[in-house]
């Protein structure tokens, strides 16, 4: 019996690793399947990171491989910070895929990134956000990232959960998650899920979940007040139809 394949989207340094790791760990306690073990089953290992099980884009070349698993029965969750296209939204109509997007303020995501990424390469250990060498650069990173949250904003049936939400209404928006990907854990593993990745509980050392401060608007104590007013003129329309404050 075919299941959908789920897509747990978000932009980066918005808690998306820690999001994904939540939902793959509640699909497999559910019945689903180990992300990590359809990636070398079905030899996806090019189209999928190693970690997360990341898929770079959504377009139809590496999707369909991705799908496959699913429809012959595998429940499992893939990772993506790509936008849709018109093959996703069809997907979703059918209910061949379900997406759920996580979010965060633009203003605190590329602190975030920044500031990530100063670290890394501070320790000898640069990554993808060790480019960013100042936080203009930083803000034109997470510019076209906004633009992708706009385009899943448009998208019917897709879930869109705010990083800062997760955190302040973790009970409510774990219900959410569960009852919008019909997932029902025996009750003992629910529970412990639950503890396991609850704001303030979850190790930052864990692999996959890039979790670091979890804090939600630092931004406001970090950046000065002319680089506040910067950062919110410059998307203060989207930063509105997100839900946030100038």
């Amino acid at each position: 019996m075919s299941q959908p394949l789920i897509i747990s989207a978000g932009m980066p340094r918005a808690g998306s690793g820690w999001y994904y790791n939540l939902i793959h760990d509640l699909i497999v306690s559910s019945g689903g399947q180990d992300a990590r073990q359809i990636r070398k089953k079905y030899h996806l290992e090019r189209l999928l990171t190693e970690v997360n099980c990341n898929i770079a884009t959504l377009n139809f070349h590496r999707l369909i491989p991705v799908l496959l698993p699913a429809r012959f029965g595998n429940k499992y969750v893939i990772k993506t910070h790509a936008g849709p296209d018109t093959l996703v939204r069809l997907l979703i109509h059918a209910r061949w895929i379900y997406v759920i997007y996580i979010y965060r303020d633009p203003r605190a995501a590329l602190l975030s990134a920044f500031e990530y990424g100063q670290r890394a390469t501070s320790m000898g250990r640069p990554n993808a956000f060790s480019q960013l060498t100042n936080l203009d650069e930083a803000a034109i990173f997470i510019e076209k990232y906004i633009r992708i949250w706009e385009a899943w904003s448009k998208v019917n049936d897709v879930m869109l959960i705010r990083y800062e939400d997760l955190l302040s209404k973790y009970s409510e928006k774990f219900e959410n998650t569960l009852e919008f990907l019909d997932l029902h854990p025996p009750f003992l593993e629910r529970e412990n899920l639950f503890d396991q990745y609850r704001p303030g509980k979850g190790d930052p050392n864990q692999v996959g979940t890039h979790f670091s401060r979890g804090e939600a608007e630092r931004f406001r104590q970090v950046l000065t007040a002319e680089q506040l007013e910067k950062f919110s003129l410059m998307n203060e329309p989207i930063l509105l139809r997100m839900g946030y404050e100038k």
